[in-house]
């Protein structure tokens, strides 16, 4: 099996690229998100490959980092989800992104990808709710406080201030990780006022 390939970027298409590794070009497909995101055709790069194998195929899936592989996997770990729902996920939602539709149960956010119907984004929230903490990557104390706010274990006061921010427009993930900041610096038992008031900050700046 392919698990990395590092060589000089060939073509660069839609959902794919060809990969030269030493006068061999690798076809590998990729979510928009890891395309629009190479180096220009001439340039080395290194991907982290995933390889499937078929009776009548083998295709090499590419990321830019392992934990984007790892997501790769567990999504396909859901009931109706393939390499080609998968990779629609990732071209639309970050891993981060990913992370906090879970923990928050969020499946609306998940259904913005392409094919991906509010059955499967229900499937998706809810079997990996308890697999998704491993695969949160830097924001783990950002995806920690969403799943309990998904949960409705949060304090009030963190729920009152989450709530008002998505009042005011912004997204159950930008509310919550603004408010996850702030309660670094609101000190202990802090008031839903004092919470909006740091979480805008942390939105403003």
């Amino acid at each position: 099996m392919i698990g990395k390939l590092t060589g000089i970027v060939d073509q660069i298409g839609e959902d794919h690229l060809i990969l030269d590794v030493h006068g061999v070009g690798y076809l590998v497909h990729c979510a928009t998100r890891t395309i629009s995101g190479l180096p220009s055709k001439g340039e080395e790069i290194s991907l982290s490959i995933e390889t499937h194998v078929r009776e009548d195929a083998i295709r090499l899936y590419g990321f830019s980092t392992d934990l984007e592989r790892d997501w790769f996997r567990l999504l396909q770990s859901v009931q109706g989800v393939g390499a080609k729902v998968a990779l629609a996920i990732q071209s639309t939602l970050s891993a981060g992104d990913i992370a906090s539709a879970i923990a928050l149960q969020d499946k609306a956010m998940v259904a913005r990808a392409p094919g991906v119907g509010p059955k499967v984004a229900g499937r998706i929230v809810s079997e990996l709710k308890d697999k998704a903490p491993a695969y949160s990557g830097a924001a783990a104390e950002e995806i920690g406080l969403q799943t309990d706010i998904g949960e409705g274990t949060a304090p009030s006061a963190v729920t009152d201030a989450v709530s008002a921010l998505t009042n005011l427009g912004y997204s159950s993930q930008q509310a919550s990780t603004a408010i996850s900041k702030a309660l670094k610096k609101a000190g202990d038992e802090p008031q839903s006022a004092a919470l909006i008031r740091l979480g805008l900050k942390e939105l403003a700046g």
